[in-house]
């Protein structure tokens, strides 16, 4: 009947029917089975209960702690597996392994069902944390997770805004923490269940409600781990997250005898860690892109510098000149006792062959620690190399490529020294049509007496990229004024068919 269209549902797609054919399944019966009541149950004790509910399950009035007799009474085909907390700790291992080596170098799995991920100075890789928050929730989407996702500044707000925050993404803004956790409820601070019955028994419901009170009546109330965990999720306390270690990460440590916390000792320290990193690297036969080396204070903090290269390399005195410039932004504070450096991120190196150098050829010199040191002081983003692209629109045609890599070869079209990327606006033109260059033309406020010009030169729209560009013109003149002043102007239109342009003037380079 759905073939014959008698029916208004609307039908599988083929693909995916053919895979659930081939697997044994019923056309269709992936999707009822996904939609299926699933509960685990887990031995609590001596009994067996509802550890987990979907929330189909939770609709039909299944939740957590409930008896399994009793579920199994109430709901005769609700779905129930075993609960294997063993499966979900090594999947949660793998998604914290997925989250260093995608995402952010310091993650870390929080049992039984979340993630840690720390965004400091990574989060504008990813392009700012909220955009961050709608990929990690689409990744879990793709995965078949149902993810609540919260960023905050300190691990435990973040941890207890996922948990029992009213939306499914919250972003807390810096220095809100304390107003972000104050409505939520007690066993947001991960308590104990002892602390938990001895705060409703003094009537502490929320967060807020432990804030006016002094630490020592509360803590003889509800005990010294609460009060940590209360000043761990406001800050107060320092919670460092133990990232998890990519075995396939070159990865080099040591230790202080003493803190140290001037510039030279933690030069020092930098270039004997470059140098057991460059051992391991050389035996692997990699090179690194990037680096990131994390000292541990006295105080229990972490500060963070990372740096990186256009080209892999194992060079040990480069990557120290680049160390080297993140040295100030090092806080040593009290003194910095422990040093981590590994490498995110790693290209296979080969060796380099010197057979052309070796026979007195000429060979140009490799930019690419130029602008690794230019990048580290400036910026990456600051430092590209212009490439050609085939387009005949001249906005179109060029492209910020790698600084690195060598442009292709540039047409022989004539183009000024200086292109804008926007054309601005000419006013008080005056020129003949259909093709004579402008006479006379006003631009930012000045006055500009053409003596020579040449042109035009038609540039044509791109049809196939938007229907407005099928019958656009452009013609583009080269005129020179009368100090001297060479411009690159064009028109929109070719001055006769009203549909290619609306004859207005356009400045959009300039020669000299």
């Amino acid at each position: 009947m759905r073939e014959l269209g008698r029916r208004s549902e609307s039908a599988d797609h083929p693909f995916k029917r053919v895979a659930a054919v081939a697997k044994g399944d019923a056309p269709g019966g992936a999707v009822a089975q996904a939609q299926a009541p699933l509960a685990l149950i887990g031995k609590v004790g001596r009994r067996e209960e509802i550890v987990a509910a979907c929330s189909a399950a939770a609709a039909l009035g299944i939740r957590v702690g409930m008896a399994a007799t009793h579920a199994r009474a109430l709901v005769s085909d609700l779905d129930f597996r075993p609960h294997e907390p063993a499966g979900d700790a090594q999947l949660l291992d793998r998604l914290a392994l997925l989250a260093v080596r995608r995402w952010s170098p310091i993650a870390a799995a929080t049992p039984p069902d979340g993630l840690w991920i720390d965004l400091a100075g990574c989060d504008h890789l990813h392009g700012g944390e909220e955009r961050f928050c709608r990929r990690l929730r689409a990744f879990c989407e793709r995965a078949g997770f149902t993810a609540r996702v919260a960023v905050a500044d300190t691990a435990g707000a973040a941890h207890a805004l996922a948990r029992f925050a009213t939306t499914e993404v919250t972003i807390v803004p810096p220095g809100g923490t304390i107003r972000a956790v104050s409505p939520l409820p007690i066993a947001a601070l991960r308590l104990s269940s002892t602390a938990l019955g001895a705060a409703r028994r003094f009537g502490f419901e929320t967060v807020a409600d432990l804030l006016p009170v002094a630490r020592g009546p509360l803590a003889r109330r509800l005990g010294l781990p609460a009060i940590v965990r209360l000043d761990q999720a406001l800050g107060s306390v320092a919670e460092p997250i133990t990232p998890r270690d990519d075995a396939a990460m070159p990865l080099v440590e040591c230790r202080m005898l003493e803190p140290i916390g001037t510039a030279e000792a933690i030069a020092q320290v930098m270039e004997d860690l470059l140098g057991e990193l460059a051992r391991i690297l050389r035996e692997r036969g990699i090179g690194v892109r990037s680096l990131r080396l994390c000292g541990l204070r006295v105080d229990g903090t972490e500060q963070v510098v990372a740096v990186g290269t256009s080209q892999p390399t194992r060079e040990v005195p480069h990557l120290l000149r680049l160390m080297k410039l993140r040295i100030e932004r090092i806080d040593p504070g009290m003194g910095l006792e422990q040093f981590r450096l590994f490498a995110p991120h790693t290209e296979p190196l080969d060796a380099v062959d010197l057979g052309a150098a070796l026979a007195g050829e000429t060979i140009g010199r490799d930019p690419a620690r130029l602008v690794d040191v230019v990048a580290g002081r400036i910026g990456p983003a600051a430092v590209f190399r212009v490439a050609p692209v085939e387009s005949h629109v001249p906005e179109r045609a060029v492209i910020r490529s790698d600084p690195v890599d060598v442009p292709g070869a540039w047409p022989r079209w004539q183009r000024p020294v200086r292109l804008f990327s926007r054309p601005e606006p000419l006013s008080r033109v005056i020129a003949l049509l259909p093709d004579q260059p402008p006479r006379r033309f006003e631009w930012r406020g000045r006055i500009y007496q053409v003596v020579a010009g040449d042109g035009p030169e038609r540039i044509h729209g791109e049809w196939w990229r938007r229907d407005a560009e099928i019958w656009a013109v452009r013609d583009y003149y080269r005129v020179e004024d009368a100090e001297g002043g060479r411009y690159w102007v064009f028109r929109r239109g070719d001055g006769v068919e009203s549909d290619t342009g609306d004859l207005t003037w356009w400045m959009h380079g300039v020669f000299a």
